[in-house]
């Protein structure tokens, strides 16, 4: 075999969890037995977002493909693919075409059709725990070109130019708050990286630091350099191991190559990073509970102002972004701020990231350009819902968010589009609903979320919100009563309005958007005891048709003792003592037992 191929087997957490790392012991083996060790090159990456379609290998030259891959392919691969040059059209992934911001294309796949990767731009395609593949794609070459041409004031002049916006949920301009801390005197100001993820269903921080943690470490340095920091804390969650094993990794390399620590590439600008684990408390998302947990406090949030720019981390200036903000820094600076402010709206610049999770084919790690409708992130990258079902409602900007139905479906994905439809931008969580979902309980699921988050210091927020909970909770336990709608709207814009800080000020928002969207889901449960996705168990009936041939299996399985008849006859369920647990709608063979 005289061409030497490159393999790249995604590392990322989902192709984890389906054996990706057995599937590189056995393409090790496989190849050591065939004598080809040494003419091909095995290296691991970040996740390339297609979690729905893995576990992911990547064959060069020629950028094959292959999804859902096992150890028992690998014979099979190493044989045609690397032997004879045969790829195995069984396992390739074949629609449109992938190509990052650099325009390489790595095969033929629909999922990346429509998507632009500037924040993920080095993931999946790089070995996240290799400096050197770092640097092969102009890495650090921002931090050098800032070290030895740009003043402080220049970069911040340029970050204000891009239109960059933070992207963990509030899209405060990046630049200005970068000129807010700039201008503090202060002999000692810190630089933050906010990488506690904790939305339910969202992982785009995580990935992004998992597949590229260099570039989040050198969008750091570019940002203390600007603002004349020396110090940097990224605070992630010590349940994030592989995010933080690979941050480690990257800190010590970069450190022992001069791009971080004292005198960076011999400019006379100093500045390190440490690691700071959280605990996992969702409040702590929250950049003044993140500061006081870093200082060792109960992280709870404080009035504003003053803000972190002026009175932060051990009450010096401090600037604080999150993980995807840091990441397009390099870019901006290496690719200008006209081009960077080209992409997206005329308010929301560049790209964003999203996890798409729920009741859809393509579950993943996805990145468009700001303006692109949720419509086609959902059937023309997320490749609609699965199983013939149709499509009900997206849920975007995690628990905070709202929930927007069909006739939403050509929103644009800005700021100011998504919080005018009734929802948020938040951290970039994307969750699909099908038709089989139940709205009110979807919206207490979220609100039992946030409940359950909240800090407690303040009252709107931690009695408010309890008392959302429980009458929720009596909606679908076929309990509700005339006028616990407009309780709801009244509590949740009471909420919104007196609460301390985003979490309660955010939390209402799925009630309030599913009462706007879905109201009549609401009053079906508290007039007509229904629930059309018979989805909440206290008000699902079952009953036994004339399919049944008395095979009794249903009594058997009943914990209530609820079903009675004789062998090879119609059975009957007492509805007093059915308990509504469903084992005999599913043990049923039948056909013969409705939910009504």
């Amino acid at each position: 075999m005289a061409v030497r191929y490159q393999i790249t087997l995604c590392d990322g957490p989902t192709c984890m969890h389906k054996r990706s790392k057995e599937i590189d012991a056995a393409l090790e083996r496989e190849l050591a037995s065939r004598g080809l060790s040494g003419k091909v090159d095995i290296s691991l990456s970040g996740c390339l977002g297609m979690c729905a379609k893995g576990p992911i290998m990547i064959v060069n030259p020629g950028y094959t493909i292959y999804g859902g891959v096992s150890e028992n392919d690998i014979p099979e691969i190493v044989e045609k693919h690397l032997v004879r040059k045969q790829p195995v059209s069984r396992l390739i992934i074949e629609e449109d075409h992938l190509y990052n911001r650099f325009f390489r294309v790595f095969g033929d796949v629909n999922f990346f059709g429509r998507q632009m990767r500037i924040a993920l731009r080095n993931c999946g395609i790089i070995d996240p725990e290799n400096l050197d593949d770092y640097l092969s794609v102009r890495g650090y070459e921002a931090l050098a070109k800032v070290l030895s041409a740009m003043k402080p004031e220049d970069v911040i002049a340029e970050v204000k130019s891009s239109g960059l916006r933070g992207r963990g949920g509030a899209g405060f301009p990046t630049g200005l708050k970068w000129e807010l801390t700039a201008r503090e005197e202060s002999e000692e100001k810190y630089v933050i990286c906010n990488a506690d993820e904790g939305d339910p269903g969202a992982f785009m921080d995580r990935s992004t630091i998992e597949g590229d943690p260099f570039s989040v470490l050198e969008g750091m340095i570019v940002g203390g350099y600007a603002v004349g920091a020396h110090k940097g804390i990224i605070y992630i969650r010590a349940e994030y191991p592989l995010a933080v094993k690979r941050l480690e990794k990257a800190i010590e390399a970069s450190r022992n190559e001069g791009f971080l620590g004292t005198n960076i590439l011999d400019s006379g600008f100093s500045f390190d990073i440490e690691i700071r684990l959280g605990a996992g408390a969702f409040v702590c998302g929250e950049e003044t509970a993140l500061i006081h947990s870093i200082e060792g406090h109960r992280g709870m949030p404080r009035p504003r102002p003053p803000y972190p720019s002026v009175q932060g981390l051990f009450d010096k200036p401090t600037l604080i972004n999150n993980v995807e903000t840091w990441a397009n820094i390099p870019v901006i600076i290496l690719d200008g701020a006209a081009w960077f402010s080209s992409i997206g709206t005329e308010k929301s610049k560049g790209t964003k990231v999203f996890a798409i999770a729920g009741k859809i084919k393509n579950t993943g790690l996805v990145e468009v350009p700001m303006g692109t409708t949720l419509r086609q992130i959902i059937f023309d990258i997320g490749g609609g819902i699965p199983n013939g079902k149709k499509f009900k409602a997206v849920q975007t900007g995690g628990p905070s968010g709202g929930c927007l139905p069909e006739a939403y479906l050509d929103t644009k994905i800005d700021y100011e589009s998504l919080a005018q439809a009734g929802s948020i931008m938040g951290s970039g969580g994307m969750i699909v609903i099908d038709e089989d979902s139940c709205m009110v309980s979807i919206a207490r699921f979220f609100l039992e979320f946030t409940q359950n988050e909240s800090c407690g210091k303040c009252t709107p927020c931690r009695e408010g919100t309890k008392r959302m909970l429980e009458i929720l909770t009596r909606i679908t336990e076929g309990k509700g009563a005339e006028g616990d709608i407009e309780k709801l709207e009244r509590l949740g814009n009471m909420i919104k309005k007196a609460s301390l800080c985003g979490l309660g000020q955010s939390a209402p928002n799925p009630v309030l958007s599913t009462i706007r969207h879905f109201r009549d889901e609401y009053e079906e449960h508290i007039k007509e005891r229904k629930c059309r996705a018979h989805f909440c168990a206290r008000l699902v009936r079952y009953e036994i048709t004339d399919k049944c041939a008395g095979c009794a299996a249903c009594r058997k399985v009943c914990p209530a003792g609820a079903i009675s008849g004789i062998v090879k006859n119609r059975h009957e369920i007492d509805q007093a003592k059915c308990i509504k647990c469903g084992l005999c709608y599913k043990t049923c063979k039948f056909g013969a037992i409705n939910k009504v």
